[in-house]
């Protein structure tokens, strides 16, 4: 049996953790996670992080393996993700890359290319700066990366308008190879939904993680520090129940907040997949059984 890797990325609550669970029992796998907040440990309900039970069905990697002191890149996923893959390996198993963080991919398939590191006084400048001045800079001087980067995450704009001001450059062309989009190794699968299917999918997501407890457990990590890293205080639904905490929205205002934040946030997903990366497209249809879905994507393999 082949242990070439599997690539499944897509937008979140497409369903990818369920399929690649299916995919890894059929194939004897083990899951690397391919997602950029799964791995600080206790963001759990937010992050939909597969549970205790499945994780002990199958092995996964690059889960729960920084704590909110630390900070954690692309540059640490790779290392991390080549490492988890070669372990893998070499016990006859195959990895299956499972996640929605494009930049990860990008970064896993094509390197990280050459963004100068932060400087002090400007990064200072920048966080002071409106954002809307900010994405005002970002828009006029590299549109494309105006188009790809999450508006509502502040400090990956201001990471972007400072590598501008540092190098004179676009951001977007600060990655080796990002010209133009990925190209796909063997075995990368985009899964799709129906758009209308997917925000139904995203709304009854969101009011589960609020019944199993997300403002309890965002209480928790914030006595915990999750105010001051600066990327895991960023992730959807933490974020807005951060601003619930401060007494900025009610409970009911924040869960439609997180609802159509992750609605825009899947959005922004589908358009990276199908700009930035030659994936396979896989769709999953309203009411088609996980076990159906696998067995298309097995037959598809190569």
């Amino acid at each position: 049996m082949s242990t070439a890797a599997v690539y499944l990325a897509g937008a979140t609550a497409s369903g990818k953790s369920a399929l690649a669970l299916l995919l890894a029992k059929r194939l004897g796998g083990e899951i690397v996670s391919v997602d950029s907040m799964q791995v600080y440990r206790g963001l759990d309900i937010g992050t939909a992080k597969p549970s205790a039970a499945e994780r002990e069905e199958v092995p996964h990697h690059l889960i729960d393996v920084a704590g909110l002191d630390e900070a954690f890149d692309a540059a640490r996923f790779v290392r991390l993700a080549k490492r988890a893959a070669a372990e893998v390996h070499s016990r006859g198993a195959r990895p299956i890359f499972c996640g929605g963080t494009g930049l990860y991919f990008r970064a896993l398939f094509d390197g990280l290319g050459e963004s100068p590191p932060g400087d002090e006084s400007l990064r200072a400048e920048l966080e002071a700066a409106p954002i809307e001045v900010l994405l005002n800079e970002l828009a006029a001087k590299d549109p494309a990366a105006f188009e790809s980067v999450d508006r509502q995450n502040r400090r990956r704009v201001v990471r972007a308008v400072e590598v501008i001001r540092l190098t004179g450059q676009t951001y977007s062309s600060q990655r080796t190879g990002w010209g133009a989009p990925s190209q796909a190794p063997e075995n990368l699968f985009c899964l799709t939904r129906d758009p209308a299917d997917l925000a139904k999918r995203i709304d009854s997501r969101v009011d589960a993680m609020f019944g199993r407890g997300l403002v309890a457990e965002t209480e928790r990590l914030a006595k915990r520090g999750l105010r001051d890293n600066r990327t895991a205080s960023q992730a959807l639904g933490y974020r807005q129940v951060l601003e619930h905490l401060d007494g900025g929205t009610g409970v009911a205002e924040t869960v439609e907040r997180v609802k159509a934040r992750t609605r825009r946030f899947a959005k922004r997903q589908r358009t990276w997949f199908r700009n930035q990366m030659e994936c396979q497209p896989l769709e999953w249809p309203e009411g088609e059984s996980g076990e159906a879905c696998c067995e298309r994507l097995l037959g598809m393999l190569g």
